[in-house]
């Protein structure tokens, strides 16, 4: 199975405060980087993909 290494965003929290994700497969996972042995949320790629057009878009923004 093809798996890539966890990543996080560039403006991720200094103290590590933010999400991890990865290709794993056919699917996108992503974790809470504070609790790496917790639960893992798997997207299919369009899925993953809808989510971040609506945050490119600003759609999520007022959830800050």
């Amino acid at each position: 199975m093809c798996e890539s290494d966890w990543i996080k965003a560039s403006a991720s929290d200094p103290n590590g405060n933010c999400v991890e994700q990865r290709r794993f497969g056919d699917l996108i996972e992503v974790r809470d980087s504070q609790d790496r042995e917790g639960p893992v949320l798997r997207f299919r790629p369009a899925e993953f993909a809808a989510w971040l057009d609506g945050a490119k878009k600003g759609e999520f923004d007022h959830l800050l």
